[in-house]
């Protein structure tokens, strides 16, 4: 910066106080570098202790590197997906530096740089006299060692996390002082102990800024130039080593610039180029020849945008914003937010991530072919998470928005990504309507149901449900199904396969809501939002809000035989010297058996079968499993479901809005609700083809059949205590019309089935209450029967039968009915009437 003119006495003070504290630096020198000084007296001695005092080694750490995310192409190579960084950089090592670039550096900036022990007495004795002596602007008369430890020391500053150590420490690293540049001195004879003169050298020109962003000369090249360091040419080396003067005053990416752009030629920078240029010839490092070329040459800069930010990553940008939330989020990678962030930004990783291109590209495009962007009456959603069962494995996150790291006005634009909890830049999560029954269907086979035992699926209203967390629930609630039917008795697997929300209710009142919600958490389900997933009655159906990755890794789940895996998205994470990071763990648990697993994955397979609620879908090649879902009024319509090998959610909705998927037409002349499983079909399509799909494993023969148990007998009992009996046994209780009866008004007088009669579990048993008053029936008509068959006759009737037989030689042997008491056909109550017979027989004995 420009200095105020200094008087005689003024310039003598400030020589007079840098030598105060600089002399020891000469007395440094002379004793290792250059004897041509000898110092002698008390001042010198005084400063040598000074000097010796400071601090002469300088720890050397990586400097910052952007790190690169990286998806897996269908080759198995590895594609950018983006970069991030403070500082562009790449390291590069010595014989990837063109020689150009070292040459340059040396003859412009330290020609003694081989010769001198760290620092050039001369160049620092010409800037004293110019700066304390002369006046003007400062001068550094560093060397390059000295600018090492500079940018080392600055680089040490800016890797701080903690802002305000870190610009304290900054401001110390840079400050324009004596004693900082004595630091330095002293630092600089210590890096030279340490290292050689080219470590030196290139650690200077991989650490050094060009202006901007751009920090070493690999990633300035690139930037610039639009070429590796090693292919620069000598008009390109001499701009870039032009900048090392004045970064920010001499950076060539800002044509628009009245002065050094590019309508006058970079004239500043050029001025210094050349200057470098001139050098390069004095020192012999380049020809007459060579020079000239390279002096005539114009300055023309190539600038090519480094990627920064996930906006680069096309459509997996939302999956790309994941995975940065996953390293802010994980303690693995540091103690705080900031120094997580600050690790990806500044640690040079390279990230290699779980997502597969081929389906990521077929998730968008099929998501693009039927729902916009933006609709104007309609603020439309559609996401669409396919997980790998067993391991977690992320394969593909899209969504019908274009990713924008901040806010936008246009509504086809957004910073959320509606796949992932709130925690991890996502939302907070939409009902799921009926695809949440599973998790009613799980703990119905955890309790020992089965498929097949059959609950009272007629529409009706609730009053209460047991709740062992929350107290129970008592209230009056009267759910109705979304075709408007009352099937009545129905059977588990029936009421998965149709979607049946009168029957799940009846089933969840078997059942604990507590329970219902604890066997969801055991599948890795919770709100997107963070908050504890409801139990009350409504979130059987569906009602707590949850994201779509939440949904596939849980089904993920299923289709593993119950063993539930995190949801993860990096496979592995590399430092720059090669070390590996271990990246986040699946934390894969059983969630629950394999044979409740595999029987809900065998009710759930009905779901594509005619009459199935997903029987639209077009998916060949693999067996599928899933659950549909609609939310209330239709706002969220849901999907989620897949093979063996790969298991998709996918959820189309209202983002914000009351708007029915019923009504609301997006493209291929398909609703909100129907669109769902065309786009479902294209990406499990693309799954099946590239992964394939086994046969589920097989359901538990115990958990398919339902159980036979015999209907007890309830007769006399109160239809209070009646239905006690029966529902503690395991069935539904439903009372039928008064029959005529000698027992007591009221009472169960019968039951259909009848008592000791075996039936399923699960089955409805009707009461048959008393009428008190006993029914009179017809006298059977057993004229000319045998004595057997009369008898029969009579007591299958419930009469009560008394023979009067007469022997008679021509009479048969079994006898031969000649009469009867009351007559037949007459009514008669047979609980107290007895029918006399009067009975011709050979022998009466």
């Amino acid at each position: 910066m420009p200095q105020e003119k200094r008087t005689g006495r003024g310039a003598l003070g400030g020589l007079l106080g840098f030598v105060g504290l600089s002399v020891a630096a000469g007395v440094l020198v002379t004793a290792a570098v250059t004897p041509a000084l000898a110092l002698t007296g008390m001042t010198a001695n005084n400063a040598i202790s000074v000097f010796d005092n400071l601090p002469n080694y300088l720890n050397v750490d990586a400097p910052m590197e952007k790190s690169n995310i990286y998806a897996t192409a269908a080759d198995g190579t590895h594609v950018l997906l983006a970069s991030f960084f403070d500082q562009n950089r790449e390291d590069v090592a010595w014989e990837n530096v063109s020689q150009f670039l070292k040459d340059g550096a040396v003859s412009a900036e330290d020609p003694r740089f081989y010769e001198h022990g760290g620092i050039d007495i001369m160049g620092t004795a010409r800037a004293v006299i110019k700066t304390y002596v002369v006046g003007g602007d400062t001068q550094g008369g560093s060397s390059i060692t000295q600018q090492y430890v500079k940018n080392v020391l600055v680089q040490q500053a800016e890797q701080i996390a903690d802002k305000d150590k870190r610009d304290a420490a900054y401001k110390e690293a840079t400050k324009t002082t004596p004693e900082r540049k004595l630091k330095e001195m002293r630092l600089a004879v210590g890096v030279e102990k340490n290292y050689t003169k080219d470590q030196i050298l290139l650690g200077y020109l991989n650490i050094a800024n060009f202006g901007g962003q751009s920090y070493g000369v690999e990633a300035a090249s690139k930037y610039y130039f639009g070429v590796s360091s090693k292919d620069v040419n000598i008009q390109q080396a001499a701009t870039l080593i032009a900048m090392l003067n004045n970064p920010s005053g001499l950076r060539i990416d800002r044509p628009d610039q009245e002065v050094n752009g590019a309508a006058d030629g970079y004239s500043l920078t050029k001025v210094r180029r050349d200057y470098v240029i001139d050098k390069m010839l004095e020192e012999k490092k380049i020809t007459q020849e060579e020079h000239d070329v390279a002096l005539a040459s114009a300055v023309e800069p190539n600038i090519v945008q480094p990627s920064s930010g996930c906006q680069t990553a096309g459509n997996a940008a939302y999956f790309c914003d994941y995975v940065t939330w996953v390293i802010k989020r994980n303690p693995a990678f540091g103690a705080t937010d900031e120094e997580r962030l600050a690790l990806l930004k500044r640690g040079g990783l390279d990230v290699y991530t779980t997502l597969d291109l081929d389906l990521q590209n077929s998730s968008q495009a099929a998501i693009d072919a039927y729902i916009p962007k933006a609709m104007a009456r309609v603020d439309i959603g559609a996401t669409a998470a396919t997980v790998q069962p067993g391991t977690g494995r992320v394969l593909a996150m899209a969504q019908n928005k274009n990713y924008t790291a901040g806010d936008s006005p246009d509504p086809s634009f957004t910073a959320v990504n509606y796949n992932t909890d709130q925690a991890y830049g996502g939302s907070t999560g939409f009902p799921v309507g009926s695809s949440y029954k599973v998790y009613t269907l799980l703990d119905w086979l955890k309790n020992g149901h089965s498929l097949n035992e059959t609950v009272d699926g007629k529409r009706r209203t609730f009053t209460s449900f047991t709740n062992t967390c929350e107290g129970n629930w008592r209230g009056a609630w009267n759910p109705q199904n979304f075709d408007g039917s009352s099937p009545g008795a129905i059977t588990a697997i029936d009421a998965t396969k149709r979607s049946v929300n009168s029957a799940f209710v009846a089933m969840a009142q078997k059942l604990d809501l507590c329970e219902i919600r604890q066997t969801a958490e055991s599948m890795g389900v919770h709100r997107a939002d963070g908050k504890q997933l409801v139990d009350f009655p409504g979130s059987i159906l569906g009602s707590n809000d949850i994201a779509g990755l939440t949904m596939a890794s849980s089904f993920a789940g299923i289709a593993a035989q119950g063993k539930y895996c995190e949801p993860i998205v990096i496979d592995e994470i590399v430092k720059p010297d090669g070390e590996k990071l271990t990246p986040p763990n699946a934390n894969c648990k059983q969630g629950v058996t394999p044979e409740i697993a595999n029987t809900a994955a065998y009710a759930m397979q009905t779901i594509f079968q005619p009459g199935g609620t997903a029987a639209a879908t077009t998916v060949r090649g693999a067996p599928l499993f899933g659950k549909t879902g609609t939310a209330d009024d239709a706002l969220h319509s849901w999907i989620t479901g897949g093979t063996t090998k790969a298991v998709t959610s996918l959820w189309i909705g209202n983002v914000t809005g009351d708007a029915s998927m019923y009504n609301v037409r997006v493209l291929g002349g398909q609703t909100g609700f129907s669109a769902k499983f065309r786009v479902w079909s294209q990406i499990m399509n693309s799954a099946v083809g590239k992964f394939g799909g086994d046969a589920f494993p097989q359901p538990s023969q115990s958990l398919i059949r339902a159980k036979q148990v015999a209907v007890p007998d309830v007769r006399g009992k109160s239809v209070a205590d009646a239905t006690t009996t029966l529902q503690s046994a395991g069935f539904t209780v439903a009372t039928g019309e008064p029959i005529a009866s000698q027992l007591q008004e009221g009472v169960v007088a019968a039951t259909e089935p009848g008592a000791g009669v075996n039936v399923s579990v699960g089955s409805t048993i009707t009461l048959r209450p008393s009428s008190g008053q006993p029914a009179e029936v017809a006298v059977p008509d057993v004229a000319n029967q045998n004595q057997q068959r009369a008898q029969k006759s009579l007591e299958d009737a419930g009469f009560g039968v008394q023979f009067m037989c007469t022997a008679d030689p021509g009479a048969p042997n079994d006898g031969q009915v000649t009469g009867q008491n009351p007559a037949a056909n007459t009514t008669a109550n047979p609980e107290n009437t007895t029918v006399t017979v009067a009975l011709k027989k050979k022998n009466c004995g």
